[in-house]
């Protein structure tokens, strides 16, 4: 899985949200805490608004906070906000591909690869990452990488 820079600026952006709770963060705070470009994180912030993950208001006790509690807002869903779906093949979902002869079974992966990926994204809440407490199977995944890397099935 590759993420683009847009969409980690957005996670790091989202978790100092998080810290911040319900006190609005000026994205100038947020581009001097995350060390963004602050013109990109203008644009991400605003992708996050209109997905209605962050509100915002204009003013001198302006700033950015979160539109629902840290611990409703997964990763897959600021993910999504800003790249669209989790894995697309050729710009399109995995179920939506075709592959011919001895290909075939790719589309298989593919949807198993998107699976994979939103057992842990889906699981991770910003509250997660504000508080430094990853969800136990991420933590098991964490300490012994290698025990994902020989399933038991193979």
């Amino acid at each position: 899985m590759r993420l683009s820079a847009r969409v980690d600026y957005a996670l790091r952006a989202a978790a100092e949200l998080a810290v911040a709770g319900s006190h609005p963060v000026t994205a100038v705070q947020l581009a001097e805490a995350q060390q963004i470009p602050p013109k990109f994180l203008e644009n991400i912030l605003g992708q996050l608004r209109r997905s209605g993950l962050v509100r915002s208001q204009r003013g001198p006790e302006g700033g950015y906070w979160l539109a629902r509690p840290a611990d409703k807002i997964s990763l897959a869903d600021i993910i999504r906000a800003i790249d669209g779906p989790l894995l697309g093949v050729r710009g399109e979902r995995p179920e939506h591909v075709g592959y011919a002869g001895p290909a075939r079974s790719l589309q298989d992966v593919w949807i198993a690869l998107r699976a994979s990926e939103r057992s842990i994204l889906e699981q991770v809440m910003l509250s997660h990452i504000a508080e430094g407490k990853l969800p136990e199977p991420v933590r098991k995944l964490t300490d012994d990488p290698a025990a994902w890397e020989s399933p038991s099935f193979l």
